[in-house]
């Protein structure tokens, strides 16, 4: 196959999300087959509901910085799948996509064909295996994985990772997880086993019970990640924020983290834990290295500025919360707002959060099978919302065309927020239009 050809048969596999098959069988029989590739190298797995992401991504440019050499992935993507397969900080090439993605299809259709499976990996299982499989062939000495849902059932949980971290849980996918929190942490504290390291972020009480009783359960004491810091504001140079991180192990002072946001130190003293847990598997991770990495890091989509168009994927109540609390400590002019979801998002109360903020707000509809149709968006739009507040756009590429209508010529900030799918779906129309 070559990559368009790859690209097709993956998504012929099902959404990611609504095929979703949760379980290990399917991935691990798959891994066997391809020869456990994943056992070439350490693994740090990173689950939780908020701040995965962008505690591989300051993980991972730490690593960059120590000349370790590093894989990464991550999900969703933006624009491009092969954002999900990174290496040394830099995702594969479509060719390199491809080639994995032949190798791996084949296999999984052996596998059927002689009855060691029922049925084909799913997409997220199969771009798994493709991101451990291109690992040990750039022959890494260390891969980050981003635990895709969950923890228990996850296809990233099949690689048996060494070291894994929890980031703060809090309520998603509960038609999926349970609906409570405890339900939700106890899934995601699954991928806790013995003889792992366990990092842990500052948890909520519930949360925080679950993943200690786990952690009791296979005998690891957890080590929890710093919260020993102050954050200061930089008056010369607004957004800044930076921070002295203090540590059992040392003191990493006056760090700006290159990523947008207040509770982007919490994820980052995460990642700082990990780094110092990494030292004691004999990795060289010198201080400076550790500073270049929160300094540097990129993770696309989180609070990020793109073509003067300000994206933020807040998909849940803990994800808005944190937006807001950006915007309403940094941002001074009017918001023209782009929002869409997905339907199994708890909307009433992110629009609550997020909707009274906006100058402006437009709603629209990814090309997503799981998209909020906009007459259901309505239905959460304050009252106090008149026609000439309010818009809706069919597409993403009309919200952007009436964004830029009625955002008065760069008066208002124009944010895209609600869905990292919206948030790739308008940054692909934005590059394409250049």
């Amino acid at each position: 196959m070559n990559y368009q050809e790859s690209v097709a048969y993956l998504y012929s596999l099902g959404n990611e999300v609504l095929a979703m098959k949760l379980g290990l069988e399917n991935i691990s029989k798959l891994l066997d087959a391809l020869g456990n590739p994943e056992k070439n190298y350490l693994k740090v797995q990173i689950a939780g509901t908020n701040g995965k992401g962008s505690t591989v991504a300051f993980l991972e440019a730490i690593c960059v910085a120590a000349e370790i050499r590093v894989g990464a992935t991550t999900s969703p993507h933006l624009v491009s799948v092969t954002e999900r397969v990174r290496i040394n900080g830099a995702k594969i090439s479509e060719k390199e996509f491809a080639g994995y993605a032949t190798r791996v299809r084949k296999t999984s259709e052996s596998l059927v064909e002689i009855g060691e499976l029922e049925t084909a990996p799913t997409y997220f299982e199969q771009v798994t295996a493709i991101a451990l499989l291109a690992f040990a062939e750039a022959k890494i000495e260390l891969a980050i994985l981003e635990t895709g849902l969950g923890g228990r059932f996850d296809a990233t949980t099949a690689a048996r990772a060494e070291i894994v971290a929890l980031t703060p849980i809090d309520y998603d996918h509960q038609a999926i997880l349970g609906e409570t929190l405890a339900e939700i942490a106890a899934e995601k504290a699954a991928i806790i086993r013995a003889n792992t390291k366990v990092v842990v972020a500052p948890q909520k009480n519930e949360a925080e019970k679950v993943i200690n009783g786990k952690c009791r359960e296979v005998g690891i004491e957890p080590i929890y990640a710093s919260e020993n810091y102050k954050i200061k504001t930089d008056s010369e140079i607004l957004p800044s924020l930076y921070a002295t991180f203090h540590t059992p192990n040392d003191d990493y002072k006056n760090v700006m983290p290159s990523l947008l946001g207040r509770h982007q130190f919490q994820n980052a003293a995460t990642a700082i834990a990990i780094a110092e847990i990494l030292r004691e598997f004999d990795f060289s991770i010198p201080k400076f290295a550790i500073i270049s990495g929160l300094e540097n890091a990129k993770h696309k989509g989180r609070l990020e500025f793109y073509r003067g168009i300000l994206f933020d994927g807040a998909h849940n109540v803990a994800g808005a919360k944190a937006l807001r609390e950006h915007l309403d400590e940094f941002v001074r002019q009017p918001i023209t707002m782009i929002f869409g979801a997905m339907r199994d998002k708890e909307l009433t109360e992110i629009a609550a959060v997020l909707f009274p903020r906006a100058a402006r707000l437009i709603l629209t509809e990814p090309k997503n099978e799981r998209s909020m149709k906009i007459e259901e968006i309505l239905k959460c739009v304050p009252s106090d919302f008149t026609g000439e507040k309010v818009y809706a756009a069919k597409t993403v590429e009309e919200a952007i065309a009436k964004a830029r209508e009625i955002s008065g010529g760069g008066e208002h900030l124009i944010l895209v927020t609600g869905s990292l799918y919206l948030v790739g779906e308008a940054q692909e129309i934005l590059r394409n239009s250049f």
